[in-house]
């Protein structure tokens, strides 16, 4: 061990509590680095390799019907490889113990051997084929888990129209069901919907569909043209009522994990990027004082004949010890959230496996970031201790000019105590030093910020969503598209006391370039039940004319007010409507688009039809209701309010606020380490002077006023600046975060900059007691002498 070494082992224990804070903060950024880094790897790994072994398809359609020799035809087309027909049908369930009625989507299977493309994963029971007895299904592990069934329970259906009672044989996974919502819905309801396969006999036969196929499967060759061979689908399909054809990247459960995916990696970037810039202000703090501290060994280090970059070296080990102990720190807790988010995950992403991957090769970014951000903080401390000469260095510290302040030249000085005259005075003498940490601070406070404005944003998400848009006890969606007396039978239902009809149909909007397959709803003019809200926070009527679209789908196609898209129609006469947008609705969940009912069926050409209506019940009918619903057979699903809600509470917004609770706790430590390594600095610089202060006679209180005061006044500095950096810090990390699967509102309260302010205050105060009681344990005797 070097001379060198020695001597920094012994600075490194005299500063171990400031290099810990700096280490604290470091690890923060590092760890929320790590772990998201290593989800993207657990979740790309897993997904690649479940899609891989389980052959999930490249190319998706629907269709009304095409009998089987078509599948021909499209196996004939130029780069498909596999083709795999079926019958997917939607159904009512009606399931023991559970009072509502759920809803599942049952799926065909071949009758002997597994799907060609797809393919199952049993998890337990076992698989059937047709030549079992009939009534055996396979259910998705979701499902089955959310309502606690098992292999043998019995599950009662009503399959187009007719009750049929089911046994579960065995529990399956999907690779085209990894993210399970309903049809046309964005958040999970397991406990309500469900996805099932059975033999395709026995589905043909409920759906009157013997030899036929409604929906189809494709993989590709490597080479195909994914957007040539799906013009090709549509044109083999669009006789049999062909409702498009869309490849994975359009596929409901790969968008979704996909997003999630996104989210990931924007968190990996947003989150170090700010932790570390406040570690590289604080280092720079921590290594200027010890080189202002150690002019005299600076000297006579190199008046031994240590070379100007052994010196620099020396005092750039400091900031390399303190990366090493952050990323060691860093890494140990990116692993323990990614372990514990990897639960998290399992009940949303239902893959036969989820294990978490460290990803090895973020721990060597995390390390070059952290060097590369101390570096950068310790720079200009080390370029001091390389250029400064040994005889400047053996020289005392030039004294600070002691004039008055700009306060007390204004006049005001004289309502101050001396102790804070001379808290003014040390702040202007050393402008430079007293920026820095104003804007350390303000990071501080900002940091704070985001964590109470992303609770608050879920928050206002479920009130908005739940209690403001949606107004209705539940929404009820028919087997097929009724006259408008459908809508008079459900008012007639036991408890309804207002009804809404809506008419849905599936679109492809275009807008130039851009695509977007959903299901646009008709609604009448104006709503009470089920409200489109614009960013005002107003009802928007539904226009005579034009469609009004979700703010963030008209984002994506690239559209403003006025501009015109095209809805190409997937179902009945498949028309291409060119419409205006005539209005952006808020909303936070998914994507939509509306359009007034009346003017929806006149361009669909069918005449006056509902899908479904939006109904409000009486809570003292309300078991009376479930009960007709489940006894009506034109019903194909109900989505419960209430239910809906609980369910986001569950796991979206349950996976959110342990996200939000990670970033509050690292904030929290980062702004305790920011104020406290400031009053350490503060402390340390200043002992000569407070010293110099109890000798002449001023009591330790006005001595730790002194002291105190200076970081009470730049506290007070840094507090609005703070507020202002918060917004954008959460303005940013909100936008990073925005995806079509779900949208935090940018809310910010007086409650959001009150608990940044009373968490930077409460670390001042502490930091301010610990500096106060260092003081007392000063050596008067020692800090007086004389270095000349």
């Amino acid at each position: 061990m070097t001379h060198l070494d020695r001597k920094h082992l012994r600075d490194l224990t005299y500063l171990k509590s400031q290099a810990i804070a700096v280490a604290l903060v470091i690890a923060c950024g590092l760890s929320m680095m790590i772990m998201a880094q290593s989800l993207v790897l657990s979740l790309e790994t897993t997904r690649d390799n479940y899609y891989q072994d389980h052959r999930f398809a490249q190319v998706f359609a629907g269709l009304k019907r095409a009998p089987q020799s078509v599948a021909a035809e499209l196996a004939a087309i130029p780069g498909v490889t596999l083709v795999q027909t079926g019958i997917t049908l939607g159904a009512q369930l009606d399931i023991s113990g559970y009072k509502e009625p759920a809803s599942g989507l049952f799926l065909s299977l071949p009758e002997h051997g597994q799907p060609v493309l797809n393919q199952l994963y049993l998890r337990r029971g076992r698989m059937i084929e047709g030549s079992d007895l009939p009534g055996q299904i396979l259910a998705g592990e979701a499902f089955v888990e959310a309502n606690k069934l098992s292999p043998g329970d019995e599950v009662s259906v009503v399959l187009y129209g007719r009750k049929q009672t089911l046994r579960i044989a065995g529990v399956v996974l999907s690779p085209e069901y990894i993210f399970e919502t309903p049809p046309g819905g964005v958040m999970p309801d397991n406990r309500g919907f469900g996805v099932f396969w059975m033999p395709y006999k026995e589905l043909a036969t409920a759906l009157n569909m013997d030899g036929a196929f409604n929906q189809v499967a494709l993989a590709l060759s490597p080479d195909a043209s994914e957007q040539m061979v799906i013009a090709a689908i549509d044109r083999v399909l669009e006789p049999y009522g062909g409702l498009g054809a869309y490849g994975r990247e359009h596929h409901a459960s790969h968008f979704q994990l996909r997003e999630e995916i996104r989210g990931l990696k924007s968190m990996a970037i947003a989150f170090p990027l700010i932790f570390l810039a406040v570690a590289a202000f604080m280092t720079n703090a921590v290594m200027s004082r010890q080189i202002a501290l150690q002019r005299e060994q600076i000297a006579i280090l190199k008046a031994f004949g240590f070379s100007n970059w052994e010196v620099g070296l020396h005092y750039l080990k400091f900031a390399i010890v303190i990366v090493l102990g952050g990323t060691v720190i860093g890494a140990s807790v990116g692993w323990l959230l990614g372990t514990q988010v990897v639960e998290m995950y399992r009940p949303f992403f239902k893959f036969p496996y989820l294990e978490f991957n460290f990803a090895y090769g973020s721990l060597f970014i995390a390390v070059f970031v952290s060097s590369f951000a101390a570096i950068i903080g310790v720079w200009g401390a080390m370029r001091t201790a390389m250029s400064l000469p040994p005889a400047e260095a053996m020289r005392p510290e030039p004294p600070s000019n002691f004039r008055k302040s700009v306060i007390e030249r204004s006049g005001f000085g004289r309502a101050l105590t001396p102790s804070l005259r001379m808290a003014f005075r040390n702040i202007e003498r050393r402008p430079v030093r007293a920026l820095l940490t104003s804007l350390a601070l303000a990071l501080a406070t900002g940091l704070i910020i985001v964590p109470t404005a992303m609770r608050d944003g879920i928050n206002y998400l479920a009130n908005f969503q739940w209690d403001y848009a949606q107004r209705h006890t539940v929404s009820i969606m028919l087997i097929e598209a009724g006259p408008p007396e459908a809508l008079a039978n459900l008012r007639n239902m036991p408890g309804v006391t207002w009804a809404e009809p809506m008419r849905n149909t599936p679109v492809e909007i275009q807008a130039r370039n851009h695509t977007r397959r959903l299901s646009i709803t008709g609604l009448p003019r104006k709503t009470v039940l089920k409200r489109v809200i614009d960013s005002g926070a107003k009802q928007i009527e539904m226009p005579e004319n034009g469609v009004v679209l979700s703010a963030k789908l008209a984002e994506v196609l690239d559209v403003r007010l006025g501009d015109t898209v095209n809805l190409h129609v997937l179902e009945g006469k498949r028309p291409v409507l060119p419409v205006p947008v005539s209005g952006l609705a808020e909303d936070y969940t998914g994507t939509a688009a509306y359009m007034e009912m009346g003017t929806l069926n006149r361009l669909l050409g069918e005449g006056d039809r509902l899908s479904g209506a939006y109904l409000t019940v009486d809570s003292d009918y309300w078991d009376d209701f479930l009960v007709a619903v489940k006894e009506t057979p034109r019903i194909a699903g109900i989505s419960i309010s209430e239910t809906a809600r609980k369910s986001f509470q569950d796991t979206t917004a349950s996976s959110m606020g342990a996200m939000q609770g990670a970033f509050m706790l690292f904030s929290t430590i980062v702004a305790f380490g920011i104020v406290y390594n400031n009053a350490r600095i503060s402390l340390s610089e200043r002992q000569r002077e407070l010293a110099t202060l109890r000798v002449i006679g001023f009591t330790r209180g006005e001595v730790g006023t002194v002291l105190v005061g200076e970081l009470v006044l730049l506290t007070l500095i840094s507090l609005p600046i703070g507020l202002l950096i918060g917004r954008f810090f959460t303005q940013g990390i909100i936008k990073g975060f925005e995806s079509e699967f779900i949208r935090l509102p940018l809310l910010l309260t007086p409650s959001n900059y009150a608990f940044a302010v009373l968490t930077v205050a409460v670390a001042s105060i502490l930091s301010a007691i610990f500096a106060c009681r260092r003081l007392h344990q000063l050596d008067l005797v020692g800090a007086l002498k004389a270095h000349d």
